[in-house]
């Protein structure tokens, strides 16, 4: 029976969600294999023993890209830019992107001094050639790299969005000269203003590209001696897929593809959830993602960044922190209990993994506090020390001169905060209120903490998927395919008619139509980036019809209106950037039906769990996940656990089992 497969390759764990035409769900993990990620997706189909013959559609979410990125490992690059502008990567907005810490320094520019070209060559701002491109001169420039390694060249002329003649033709000179490098002309990527923001969004993907066209190579060639025959699909950081050759292109759209594909999933679930607003929650093993999702509908960011490197694409609003299951607690220097930003990964992973780690994570404190089974993790198949999990906090605890408990509480109890900061940073800082959304936790160590921080943001309702572990690369499977392209057209809006607009829009799908496969239903999503005069901050806004423009002005005043609280209607209104989406709808996995319960739930055992509502020790009923039904309720204290993860029901909380299998925890007071 033909097989659809989603794959996830996080810090600590490879995820596999294999799904058959019936809609049977399966699902596997593996350790992540860092030096050959490849790996640990073959270990995952191993383990369901999979034939991959009878699978048409394999989609695949990677940390590749990023790691290369944080770990500065990706190509030696090369920039080319117009004269005069070698130094943007370092000048970047004079700004701090830290306003009070004090040591912070900013990491290095990817690309060192000696390896930035200047290009003799110059645009207007209107577009028009004030100096043409002096090739012989770099074709000159780029022969004198011949000799130095350079894997990766980044091309990135001034006003290049608004005429790419002069960037085009340098990037195939650089083809020409430098064969064996890969080359990023930066109107292939953004197609934007803002000149080290676009500067950066390119060197960023010549970074990366080299790596990510390594493993995808090798991942391919393993697949076919397996047999596989069907189509690899990438996910990327707007929620949505694309071919492998469309990413091959531009792997910095893939750079957050794991934690967007679970936003997607929980996109895709909003209607069966009973809920308009959604919070998603994804703890795993190195950091914490979290991002909204109003009716549907994730929230969308034009800009984010990576160790400080400017990635402006169209991505999903996430916000993420250092706290994982692997995030690694320390005692400062001022003798204080800290936690993160390190973490232990794969290699070593947690010290109860008895991988060779020595220092405490959060993933110890949990097990230490008998929050986790140590026998029962990944059912059975990788039991953990918990010995050495309790030693490891013992140490830090002498330090301090508390109990290893103590300490163990306070590592939580750190990590909540940390992820509490974070979900605030995207609902009360933004003036919305959290208590009128739901918390879908999932990850290995989402539905661990996540009571506790519903608590914290007094949201009522909190929901766990199943295998929630697991969950991005179900998400995966329920990603549409798509592709965005944003155009900077700087024009008054009020002397811009609705046909010279739609002339635009006409030449962005044609540019973007080639980057989709030919399937039966494509959709076609408009929109506009527009700003009052002299304004840096812009509001954007869907343009549903052509027949809508001449509305547009009076939607910008009021919804200038609700987000900052004043509107200036007699000052006239820029049209800065023309906004596409083109996507290709794809069938969803269905959602499986329990049977319904016909006695209380059964609890397996009673032992000591930590409460962190309660703040001690208390005992507590666990129950096994898969023995659970329709229609069963539990009455906390209690722990649900399966394989790769335990769910925990604080005190005075309630749970709840619905058709589909998802737990629905009442908060109380």
């Amino acid at each position: 029976m033909p097989v659809r497969i989603g794959v996830d390759i996080g810090g600590t764990f490879t995820d596999l969600v294999a799904v058959d035409e019936a809609g049977r769900v399966r699902y596997t993990k593996a350790l992540t294999t860092p030096k050959a990620p490849g790996e640990a997706v073959l270990a995952c189909l191993d383990g369901l023993g999979i034939d991959l013959r009878d699978v048409p559609l394999l989609v695949h979410g990677t940390t590749v890209g990023i790691n290369a990125v944080l770990e500065r490992t990706g190509a030696k690059t090369a920039l080319v830019t117009t004269q005069g502008f070698r130094d943007v990567l370092e000048i970047g907005r004079g700004n701090f992107q830290r306003m009070y810490d004090l040591l912070y320094q900013r990491p290095p520019a990817l690309v060192p001094r000696r390896l930035r070209l200047e290009a003799v060559e110059r645009l207007a701002a209107t577009g028009e050639v004030l100096v043409p491109l002096d090739e012989a001169a770099l074709r000159r420039s780029l022969g004198a790299l011949n000799d130095s390694g350079v894997e990766s060249v980044a091309v990135v002329l001034l006003f290049s969005y608004l005429d790419p003649s002069h960037e085009r033709r340098a990037a195939e000179i650089a083809r020409e000269t430098l064969p064996t490098a890969s080359v990023t002309a930066s109107h292939r990527v953004s197609q934007e203003w803002r000149e080290y923001e676009r500067t950066g969004t390119a060197v960023v993907n010549a970074y990366v590209q080299p790596t990510v066209e390594r493993y995808v190579g090798h991942l391919r060639e393993a697949l076919a001696k397996r047999g596989f025959q069907g189509t690899v699909l990438l996910t990327q950081s707007n929620g949505g897929a694309c071919t492998v050759d469309a990413a091959l292109l531009a792997p910095v759209t893939c750079l957050e593809s794991g934690p967007a594909a679970g936003v997607n999933g929980c996109a895709a679930l909003g209607g069966a959830l009973g809920g308009d607003r959604l919070i998603s929650f994804d703890m795993g093993g190195t950091t914490t993602k979290c991002c909204l999702v109003d009716r549907g509908i994730p929230a969308m960011a034009e800009e984010y960044a990576v160790d400080g490197h400017p990635i402006r694409i169209p991505s999903l609003d996430l916000k993420e922190v250092s706290a994982g299951g692997g995030t690694i607690a320390w005692i400062d220097p001022g003798g204080a209990l800290t936690l993160g930003p390190r973490s232990a990964g794969a290699e070593p992973g947690p010290v109860c993994y008895a991988r060779g780690g020595t220092e405490p994570t959060v993933t110890d404190a949990n097990v230490a506090l008998g929050r986790i089974n140590p026998g029962a993790f990944l059912g059975g198949r990788m039991p953990l020390d918990a010995a050495a999990a309790g030693a490891a906090v013992d140490r830090l605890a002498r330090t301090l001169g508390i109990t290893g408990a103590e300490v163990a509480a306070g590592i939580l109890r750190l990590a909540g905060v940390k992820m509490a900061l974070a979900l605030r940073s995207i609902t009360t800082e933004r003036g919305l209120d959290p208590r009128e959304h739901l918390l879908i936790a999932y990850g290995g160590s989402g539905p661990l903490h996540a009571a506790f921080l519903a608590r914290e943001l007094k949201i009522r309702r909190l929901i766990v998927p199943p295998s929630p572990s697991t969950f991005s690369a179900w998400g995966m499977l329920a990603a549409d395919l798509r592709h965005d392209l944003v155009r900077t057209v700087f024009r008054p809006i009020d002397r811009t008619h609705p046909s010279w607009a739609a002339r635009r829009f006409e030449e962005m799908l044609g540019e973007l139509s080639g980057r989709l496969p030919p399937l039966a239903r494509q959709e076609v999503e408009r929109g506009v980036d527009l700003r009052y005069e002299g304004q840096i901050h812009t509001v954007s806004l869907h343009v549903e019809s052509m027949e809508a423009w001449s509305g547009l002005r009076s939607r910008f005043d009021a919804a200038h209106e609700r987000a900052y609280g004043y509107a200036a209607p007699e000052v006239e209104v820029e049209l800065l950037n023309l906004r596409l989406a083109l996507r290709a709808p794809v069938e969803r996995p269905a959602l499986v039906t329990l049977p319904r319960a016909t006695s209380p739930a059964a609890c397996r055992e009673e032992r000591e769990i930590y409460s962190l509502a309660a703040g001690r020790l208390v005992s507590t009923p666990a129950f096994v996940r898969d023995e659970l039904r329709a229609g069963h309720e539990i009455a906390g204290p209690a722990a649900v656990e399966e394989p790769s993860t335990t769910t925990i029901i604080e005190p005075d909380d309630r749970l709840r089992v619905d058709t589909h299998g998802f737990l629905h925890v009442e908060i109380g007071a």
